[in-house]
């Protein structure tokens, strides 16, 4: 049996097939560029229906090269905190809010948990714009047409294909109201978000599988008879697929943004690892939890830099990089795209300090490097407190698949902890198939899947319907 892996992320959508032991099969891999509408005044969001498209687009591809034929099981990461209104015929009533999105704010005249502390116990989570307590009564006010519910960005994909798409504890955590004990949705949390059960997906139980409706079997009937496992949040799928699963070892994952994490059994109903204040934790499934911080910043800084900076490419670029110090470069607040939780600082925070008539461009992309890699030590410092020692690190991710300079920065940074480097750019998918198949801690073999290019996708990628006001 082979597996389908989707991978619904920020910047695109992908889908590869492994074997049976969840090993990608070299050229059965395909990607879309997905367009993220941002601006200056915090958006950050996606087109619904343009992004199911792009995904559509993705499984054709596979399916005209042969690669679904054999697949039997679907597995799914994507992206936490994203939330979308839709009325009572499953409609978007707006685009998709993103992770990225830093416009959310308190109502006036709204308070937060009674007790804080308690509260991010429970919930793994704060009142914080990044999560649905501060996000629905926001869009509550930004929406033409009363919601008649609340849904993900993967709910919204999956109702469109599948007979039904519950929400699995892993993306519910990431809303921010659910219980990450009793993994039922916490009183107190939709009592801010001012939002009923009835409002919010249905929860999936341990072991749900989907299946793709008749109208899509007919497009792809290949898929006809297999499973679709639940989604998996794509941080909690990127430390199973990088093999950091356990308290001694933690994973260090750059694509879009940047995150440091730690995953740990912990199932439905048993006492949870201690939690520092300064971290978040969510749910990998029903058996594991996952502690850790992110950042904004990350493979988008890097874009950013060689946008706006006229960088050299390739082997230019890298032979200029290598004539810094790994770690160094100028000195650099890389927080360009704002604070992810518990922080607060807005889009538009980033900063660049002491530049001279001799900084140059590459001096300043290896200075927000290195300023990422240091954010990343403070809160793997905060990590270790919970465990017996340092842990050991694994790096990974699509950004740092482009560049040895900032692997070797992170390595500095991070000594003397050991550091070592997976080099599979698609970790979350291949995680998400581990979870799917419960073999999350068991060692799987890497092997190149031959290519990693994104096609550029026919279906128009920019704005397709109302945008929120700010």
């Amino acid at each position: 049996m082979d597996i389908l892996a989707l991978d619904l992320g920020t910047s695109s959508v992908r889908g590869l097939v492994l074997d049976t032991g969840a090993a990608p099969r070299p050229g059965a891999l395909a990607r879309r560029k997905v367009r993220l509408t941002v601006d200056d005044d915090g958006t950050g969001t996606l087109d619904g229906p343009t992004y199911l498209a792009c995904l559509a687009e993705c499984l054709d591809e596979l399916a005209t090269g042969g690669h679904l034929r054999d697949v039997g099981l679907v597995a799914v990461s994507a992206q936490w905190h994203s939330v979308l209104p839709v009325d009572r015929a499953g409609e978007p009533l707006g685009p998709v809010l993103t992770w990225l999105d830093t416009r959310p704010e308190p109502l006036a005249g709204a308070t937060g948990p009674a007790d804080e502390a308690a509260y991010h116990r429970r919930t793994g989570t704060w009142w914080h714009r990044c999560y649905w307590s501060v996000r629905l009564p926001w869009l509550r006010e930004r929406t033409s047409t009363p919601p008649a519910r609340f849904i993900g960005l993967a709910e919204f994909v999956l109702g469109a294909l599948l007979d039904a798409a519950p929400m699995s504890v892993s993306e519910a955590s990431g809303t921010g109201l659910l219980d990450l004990n009793t993994l039922t949705w916490d009183a107190e949390a939709c009592e801010l978000a001012a939002t009923g059960p009835g409002e919010l997906p249905e929860l999936a139980p341990d072991g749900w599988r989907g299946r793709l409706r008749p109208e899509h079997a007919r497009r792809w009937p290949q898929l006809t008879d297999a499973a679709w496992a639940a989604p998996v949040g794509d941080g909690a799928a990127s430390n199973v697929g990088s093999g950091a699963v356990g308290p001694g070892r933690a994973a260090v994952t750059v694509g879009t943004s940047t995150a440091v994490r730690l995953v740990q059994a912990a199932p439905a109903g048993a006492e949870l690892p201690p939690l520092p204040a300064g971290l978040w934790r969510y749910r990998v499934d029903h058996e594991y939890v996952v502690t850790g911080a992110a950042y904004s910043s990350g493979g988008n800084l890097f874009a950013w830099a060689g946008r706006e900076l006229r960088l050299p490419e390739g082997a230019e670029l890298d032979a200029a990089l290598a004539r810094i110090a790994p770690g160094g470069g100028v000195s650099a607040n890389p927080r360009f795209g704002g604070d992810r939780p518990p922080g607060q600082a807005p889009a538009g925070s980033g900063e660049l300090r002491g530049l001279s008539l001799d900084t140059g461009a590459v001096d300043i992309l290896a200075g927000l490097m290195s300023g990422i890699c240091r954010l990343v030590a403070t809160n793997l410092t905060e990590l270790e407190s919970t465990v017996d020692g340092p842990v050991e690190v694994v790096l990974g991710g699509g950004a740092l698949a482009a560049s040895g300079w900032w692997r070797e920065s992170f390595a500095a940074v991070l000594a003397p902890r050991r550091v070592r480097y997976r080099p599979d750019p698609e970790i979350g998918a291949t995680g998400a198939a581990r979870v799917a198949l419960g073999r999350l801690d068991e060692p799987v073999a890497l092997r190149d899947i031959g290519r990693t290019d994104e096609v550029a996708s026919a279906t128009p990628s920019g704005p397709r319907g109302p945008q929120y006001p700010s």
